[in-house]
């Protein structure tokens, strides 16, 4: 911005030359916009991750062109503001992301033919939203791999002890 404002003094007095330093701005603008675009994922099941990244871009370069444009107070306003907001939000981001956390639990177990119709209906008790079930049969076991879209920790513990109270579990694993 300073560059645009006053490093083509020089050019001034030359016939049909013109300086417009908002282009430069304009131009910030854009550029960063794509850099902001670069940041944003898309992941499967609508999942959108890293919009605060490039908000926070954008935030930074607008701060940037009205520090270089010489607005020190707007600018200084504007970026206590943004720490603040920055700074109290983020408690609240994490509680909210927290509700859409993908969960793994994985049990190890000796086949028998009602196990998995019981644990089948341990998680239907425990009203659990299973998104994903993955049966997998090794030489000596079976592998019950579950995926949850969140559940509740003191659910989730009461649920690995009656997992784990069952004969024929040898292995129980939660991971987040």
């Amino acid at each position: 911005m300073i560059v645009s404002s006053f490093g083509f003094f020089d050019v001034l007095g030359v016939k049909n030359i013109e300086l417009d330093p908002s282009r430069v701005a304009a131009q910030v603008v854009s550029g960063i916009g794509f850099l902001g675009a670069g940041t944003i994922m898309f992941m499967k099941e609508g999942i959108v991750r890293g919009l605060t990244t490039a908000a926070g871009l954008w935030t930074v370069a607008a701060i940037g062109l009205a520090t270089g444009g010489g607005m020190y107070l707007p600018a200084g306003i504007a970026t206590g503001i943004v720490l603040i907001f920055l700074w109290a939000l983020q408690p609240l981001e994490k509680r909210y992301a927290r509700r859409f956390e993908k969960q793994m639990l994985r049990i190890v177990f000796k086949y028998v033919s009602d196990e998995s119709d019981l644990i089948k209906k341990i998680l239907d008790e425990d009203g659990f939203k299973v998104q994903n079930l993955n049966l997998i049969k090794t030489k000596e076991d079976y592998l019950l791999n579950f995926q949850f879209e969140s559940a509740d920790t003191k659910k989730m513990a009461k649920l690995i002890k009656k997992i784990r109270k069952l004969d024929s579990v040898s292995e129980v694993n939660w991971s987040r």
